[in-house]
């Protein structure tokens, strides 16, 4: 019995060496794709809100970083990418979280151009719900693309609500936790560029933090 014990017990090592072995050498050799395809669907994002015809310099190597836990909900360095054509400054498109989504932080980008105007929104990632909440993303519907247009003051503080809170953004049937923290997020993110657009714009480092 002891054998047979001991034997089964090897055989059971033997496999979970094996698996581990397996999942180690799954991981290294697709680790470079996973980082490429990421590194893409970013590019994807930031081109969908600022065209490349836009801009000349490398948008995803021009960047500086933010904190502010007050307006971009993170307490952490988030990072901001820089627009340019011939050296000036066409846009920037913010990192910001929305920390009150209904199932957890919900990470944006928020393009503004250097007149203060929303460019575009984009949803990098969430945990919201399948067929409700998810509705945030663009692959899902438009409604991310109602910012467009948008800036710090149009509409007013009032307006930069769900319709269900007296604004002007629409809510999703059953879902209004989600579409209301993103409305607070994109808003947020303006009133950070209001107050910090000249030193974005200005640091010469990615390495420099402007913290709010």
């Amino acid at each position: 019995m002891k054998q047979t014990m001991m034997k089964a017990a090897a055989i059971l090592g033997g496999f979970a060496i094996l698996g581990a072995t397996l999942v180690g050498l799954t991981f290294e050799t697709t680790k470079d794709r996973i980082v490429q395809n990421e590194r893409d669907f970013l590019l994807r994002s930031l081109h969908e809100m600022v065209p490349p015809e836009s801009h000349d310099n490398d948008i995803l190597a021009d960047i500086v970083m933010a904190q502010s836990k007050k307006l971009l909900g993170a307490d952490i360095p988030l990072t901001i990418y820089r627009a340019r054509k011939e050296g000036q400054a066409v846009a920037a498109i913010i990192t910001t979280h929305a920390p009150d989504g209904y199932s957890g932080t919900i990470k944006v980008l928020v393009a503004v151009d250097f007149g203060g105007q929303i460019g575009g929104v984009r949803v990098l990632s969430h945990k919201e719900t399948p067929g409700l909440g998810d509705k945030i993303e663009v692959e899902r519907s438009d409604w991310i693309k109602a910012f467009y247009g948008h800036s710090l003051n149009a509409p007013d503080a009032q307006g930069w609500r769900v319709k269900k809170d007296g604004g002007i953004f629409d809510q999703f049937t059953g879902a209004t936790i989600t579409p209301r923290a993103v409305v607070k997020a994109v808003h947020k993110a303006l009133k950070y560029y209001e107050v910090h657009k000249h030193e974005m714009y200005a640091a010469t480092s990615a390495e420099v933090v402007i913290y709010d």
